[in-house]
C-alpha cells in the first residue's frame, strides 16, 4: 500500500515538474520529469507494466531506434490502439520513467506501450520492466568512449535478453552481430532483405566496412553485402545468416521506397515509405514484420507508413525561409555514410558537429565517415558547431575545394546564412550531431 501510494504521488510530481520546466525554460523536457520521480521512487517503472493491457515492446540498436519504435507505436494507434511510447527519443531510463509519468492516470490503461532504450540502459529498464518484444535493428560502432567496442555492446543487450525468459525477439538477420543474439533461443523472428536495388545512381561508398569473425574464429564470407557488415553471410563451419521469417525485396528511390515483403506463408504484401535511404528501409522492415506477426492487416500498416511523420532530425522535411529543408541526423561511420549517399548535392548544406557528452566526446568518427561523397556539392558547404574546423578540415581531405567551405561555429548563424540563398527553389540540407540537433529544435531554427 505504501509503495502504490508512492507510485501515485511520483505522477503527481512528474506533473508538477512538466508545469515547472514549461514555466521557466525552453527545453522540451524529455527527461526531466522522469529524473525527477525515479530520484523520489526508484522503484517507479516496476508499477507501470501493469497499466499496460496487452504488450510490451522495447526496440534497441545503434541506429534506426526512433524512427523504428516511432513506425511501430504509428501502426499500433492506426490500428485503433491506445500506446504509450517515448515519441522524442529520449531513451535512458529517465526517459522511459519520463513518457511513463506524464502519460499514466490513476484508473487509466494502455493497450501497448512502445518503448526506445539505449543499448546501455535496456538492461536497467528490464530490472523494472520486462518486455514482450524486443526489436533489434544493428550494431555498428557507436561513441567509443561512451561503450566501447561492439562486443561491450552486444554483452550489454545480451545481458538484458538473458533476463527475460519469455522474451520474443525480432531480430535483423543481415546483421551477423544481431543474430547472434536469436542463437539457443525458441521465441525469435527474422526479417531481412534478399535483393536491394536503386533507381537512382549511388556512389560506391570510401567508408570503411567492419570485419567480423564467425563465431568459430574466421572470417565470414558474403555472397550479398548491402551496406556495413549487413547482408548474406556464410561461413565454412555451417554458420550463416538464418531464413527469414519475413524477407524482402526493396527499390530505393530519391522520393520513396518500395518493398515487397514475402512470409514464411509464401504471402506477399507490397509497401511504400516516404523515408528515404535503405538504413531507413530496414526500420520500416523491422515495424512492418512486427506488425503482420500480430495480424495488423497490410491496409492498415500502409494507412500508418503514409502518416507517419518524422521525429526531428531523423529525415525531416521543414521549411526554412521558404527553402524545402531535409534534416538528417548524423553520429557515427555507419550511419553518416549511409546518409551521405542521400544528399542533394545541389542543396544549400550546413553540417553542425558538436563533441557534448551525449554526442560523443570523439570525434575520429568523422575521419571513417563518407564524406567524399560532398566532394562535388555545387554550392557552399557550411561547417558549425563546437567541432566546426574539425568538420572543415575533413571536408578539405574528403576533396571539396577550400574555396567552397565556410566555418561558422554559431548553429544559428550557420542555418540562416544557408536559408539567406535569394532562389527559394534552392533546397537546404542540415547534418547535425545529436547536441546540435538538440539546440535546433530548443531554439526553433527550422520552421
Amino acid at each position: 500500500m505504501y509503495n502504490q501510494i508512492k507510485f501515485y504521488l511520483s505522477l503527481i510530481i512528474a506533473k508538477t515538474a512538466r508545469c515547472a520546466i514549461s514555466l521557466l525554460s525552453n527545453s522540451s523536457g524529455t527527461s526531466f520529469a522522469g529524473k525527477t520521480v525515479l530520484e523520489f521512487y526508484p522503484e517507479f517503472l516496476s508499477h507501470c507494466r501493469g497499466y499496460i493491457k496487452n504488450k510490451s515492446i522495447t526496440v534497441t540498436g545503434t541506429n534506426g531506434k526512433t524512427t523504428t519504435s516511432g513506425l511501430v507505436s504509428n501502426i499500433l494507434e492506426t490500428s485503433g490502439n491506445s500506446v504509450v511510447h517515448n515519441l522524442k527519443g529520449a531513451n535512458m531510463l529517465s526517459g522511459a520513467a519520463n513518457v511513463f509519468a506524464l502519460e499514466l492516470r490513476p484508473f487509466k490503461k494502455f493497450d501497448y506501450s512502445v518503448i526506445e532504450s539505449d543499448e546501455a540502459y535496456l538492461n536497467k529498464l528490464y530490472d523494472y520492466m520486462p518486455s514482450d518484444y524486443l526489436i533489434v535493428t544493428n550494431l555498428f560502432r557507436d561513441q567509443l568512449d561512451r561503450y566501447g567496442e561492439l562486443t561491450t555492446t552486444a554483452a550489454l543487450i545480451q545481458k538484458a535478453i538473458d533476463k527475460n525468459s519469455d522474451l520474443t525477439l525480432i531480430l535483423n538477420a543481415d546483421d551477423p552481430l544481431v543474430t547472434n543474439f536469436g542463437r539457443g533461443r525458441s521465441s525469435v523472428i527474422y526479417y531481412g532483405f534478399e535483393n536491394v536495388e536503386f533507381d537512382c545512381k549511388v556512389e560506391k561508398s570510401n567508408a570503411p566496412t567492419e570485419v567480423f569473425n564467425c563465431i568459430c574464429g574466421k572470417p565470414l564470407d558474403y555472397s550479398k553485402q548491402f551496406f556495413a557488415q549487413q547482408g548474406h553471410y556464410s561461413c565454412t563451419c555451417g554458420y550463416k545468416r538464418p531464413q527469414c521469417n519475413y524477407s524482402a525485396n526493396v527499390k530505393i528511390g530519391t522520393e520513396s521506397s518500395l518493398l515487397q515483403v514475402k512470409t514464411t506463408e509464401d504471402k506477399v504484401y507490397e509497401f511504400t515509405t516516404h523515408l528515404i535511404g535503405l538504413y531507413n528501409a530496414y526500420n520500416v522492415l523491422a515495424a512492418v514484420a512486427f506488425a503482420l506477426e500480430n495480424g495488423i492487416n497490410p491496409e492498415t500498416i500502409q494507412k500508418a507508413l503514409d502518416t507517419y511523420k518524422s521525429i526531428f532530425g531523423r529525415t525531416e522535411k521543414r521549411i526554412i525561409n521558404g527553402h524545402q529543408t531535409l534534416i538528417q541526423l548524423i553520429k557515427n561511420p555507419t550511419g553518416a555514410s549511409e546518409v551521405l549517399k542521400t544528399v542533394d548535392l545541389d542543396s544549400n548544406i550546413v553540417i553542425a558537429i558538436n563533441d557534448n557528452y551525449a554526442d560523443g566526446r570523439d570525434i575520429s568518427w568523422l575521419w571513417d565517415s563518407d564524406f567524399e561523397q560532398l566532394k562535388n556539392a555545387s554550392k557552399l558547404i557550411i561547417t558549425s558547431g563546437t567541432r566546426a574546423n574539425d568538420m572543415a578540415a575533413r571536408l578539405k581531405y574528403a576533396g571539396v575545394p577550400q574555396e567552397k567551405i565556410i566555418i561558422e561555429p554559431s548553429i544559428r548563424k550557420a542555418i540562416e546564412l544557408a536559408a539567406a540563398e535569394p532562389d527559394k527553389n534552392r533546397h537546404i540540407t542540415i547534418l547535425p550531431s545529436y547536441t546540435a540537433l538538440l539546440k535546433i529544435n530548443k531554439e526553433k531554427l527550422c520552421y
